[in-house]
């Protein structure tokens, strides 16, 4: 086709790239659908280790794209992250490194990094703001991952000031939803939350959920995430970070009692207070995303845990576990 551009999203499989794919071919609403002209690519790990050079190199020269989603990353929840603090800065540093570097080689119009959360001091004022990434060090637990993230931002304004790049990045509350990864240990909470209950109702044993359940967070549905990236690729021009989170904050005890009922566990569940709980809370702001984009409506957590257990229990002989 002429003309023809080509998006690009590594880490395209996982689950947000799943859910782009999806809102690309199910959304009513034409600001999010694939335009005639798009050709969407969505790439996993066994495409391209993206930490050898040469392999992202062949990647770029394959599929000459005219937009990158970077995605992929080497992820893990808050015990993977306390474990494996150097493997995971190496790995992301170079990915992150090897998809720049190319997409600048390639020319690439744009590039839209998914950073963390994770990546704000821990020591702070709240409401964190896109203004704060740099303004102490991260929490503990997770700094080999934060730190790595945080050179994204880095090298996004290094790369546009030494050559004119349009590198961004956005930076997501907890995300959940459908076709997430379910690993018991180092996963993220709400999946393994969702695959402890699912267990524990099955084989009529305890369920029994680590830490004091006090802690709070702010979790986004991959829906809205990949509409609000569709968005950033269309019409966010900056680049600096923007902040992609909704404006309530739950408690673990919350997220865990919203699992329990739409799993239809009735047996013991008690918190486990022996086991760590990471940090208390890392409040964001999304004044930024909705002054640019004030229409956008976020799904109801509710609503979103429902839709998240449903497809796990449906899908549970496939899914990642």
């Amino acid at each position: 086709m002429a003309n023809e551009q080509v998006v690009l999203v590594t880490g395209g499989t996982g689950l947000v790239g799943d859910a782009v794919r999806y809102i690309l071919e199910n959304s009513p609403e034409a600001c999010y659908q694939k335009k005639e002209n798009e050709k969407w690519v969505f790439l996993s790990s066994k495409d391209c280790d993206l930490r050898d050079a040469q392999a992202t190199k062949n990647l770029f020269e394959k599929y000459k794209p005219t937009y990158v989603i970077h995605l992929a990353a080497v992820v893990g929840g808050l015990f993977k992250n306390m474990k494996y603090k150097l493997d995971l800065y190496r790995d992301n540093m170079l990915i992150n490194d090897n998809v720049l570097f190319y997409s600048k080689e390639y020319k690439v119009q744009k590039v839209i990094s998914c950073l963390s959360t994770c990546i704000f001091p821990d020591k702070t004022t709240y409401p964190i703001d896109e203004t704060m990434v740099h303004n102490g060090p991260p929490h503990n637990s997770n700094f080999g991952y934060a730190y790595s993230k945080r050179m994204i931002d880095i090298q996004n304004k290094a790369y546009h000031e030494q050559y004119g790049c349009n590198f961004t990045s956005i930076v997501p509350c907890n995300i959940f939803g459908e076709n997430d990864a379910y690993h018991l240990e180092d996963s993220h909470v709400i999946p393994g939350l969702i695959h402890k209950c699912y267990l524990a109702k099955k084989n009529n044993t305890p369920f029994i959920v680590s830490g004091s359940g006090k802690p709070l967070r702010q979790f986004i549905y991959s829906r809205d995430l990949a509409k609000l990236i569709i968005w950033t690729l269309r019409e966010y021009n900056e680049i600096e970070p923007i902040i992609l989170a909704v404006t309530e904050e739950i408690t673990i005890k919350q997220v865990a009692d919203a699992i329990v009922k739409y799993v239809g566990f009735e047996g013991e569940y008690k918190f486990d207070p022996s086991k760590a709980d990471g940090q208390y809370k890392k409040t964001a702001t999304n004044a930024k995303l909705m002054r640019l984009n004030p229409t956008f409506k976020f799904t109801d957590f509710d609503t979103a845990i429902k839709n998240s257990v449903e497809w796990f229990i449906n899908n549970y002989d496939t899914c990642r576990k």
